[in-house]
């Protein structure tokens, strides 16, 4: 399936079947696709929950507005971005890619000096502000994977963001949440979303050519 076909197929699923489980396969390519994602300067400013754990999910709904999907999914996804850049997290995943790819140990130096400079000398809500765009990368492509692999999902940014920080215990670990996205499968009968029309604005609305 293309990923033209895979985007008609997909919708923001309103009601799953909670007895059908994704299979912990499945799940392990989307979290794939999420992991290989590009991010800038290849600095990848994230995190990504797994939660499986039916009553955090249930805990978790009256954080998400009551919205059941976060209860009948079979696995609850939350990508989590760094609360901000430090010398230490440059240097960390710098220190892996040298390492991965049989490099010295300074070959990137003069790079992550430059972004250092760049980033350590802003306010940290800027900071996330670029963060949580890396993140929408790795959203997206998890998005894509389920359509995919047939696995229905919801996009979702409609949580109260410090209670789920709280609750996940986000912020000891340098962290605070971005977006969630609920995996399973529709429930055909009671979604009243599932056999509408996509719609979106007209491509003559959307395109701006310029030559």
């Amino acid at each position: 399936m293309s990923i033209l076909e895979q985007s008609r197929w997909r919708y923001a699923t309103k009601k799953f079947d909670p007895s059908k489980k994704v299979d912990e396969k499945l799940v392990a390519q989307i979290v794939e696709a999420a992991h290989l994602a590009p991010t800038s300067s290849g600095l990848q400013p994230y995190k990504l929950l797994v939660i499986t754990n039916q009553e955090l999910k249930e805990k978790i709904v009256g954080i998400a507005f009551d919205q059941q999907q976060v209860a009948d999914c079979s696995h609850l996804l939350v990508f989590a971005g760094w609360d901000n850049y430090t010398e230490e997290r440059i240097d960390h995943i710098y220190g892996i890619t040298t390492k991965e790819r049989g490099q010295a140990p300074d070959r990137y130096k003069a790079y992550t000096d430059r972004l250092k400079a760049a980033y350590l000398n802003r306010p940290a809500s800027e900071n996330f502000d670029h963060i949580a765009r890396q993140s929408y990368i790795a959203f997206a492509y998890a998005i894509a994977m389920a359509a995919e692999l047939k696995v229905d999902a919801t996009p979702m940014e409609g949580f109260d963001n410090a209670a789920l920080d709280q609750l996940l215990g986000l912020n000891s670990k340098g962290l605070k949440s971005v977006t969630m996205l609920p995996l399973g499968y529709r429930d055909e009968t009671n979604d009243w979303l599932v056999n509408q029309k996509k719609v979106r604005h007209p491509l003559s609305e959307f395109l701006i050519t310029i030559e």
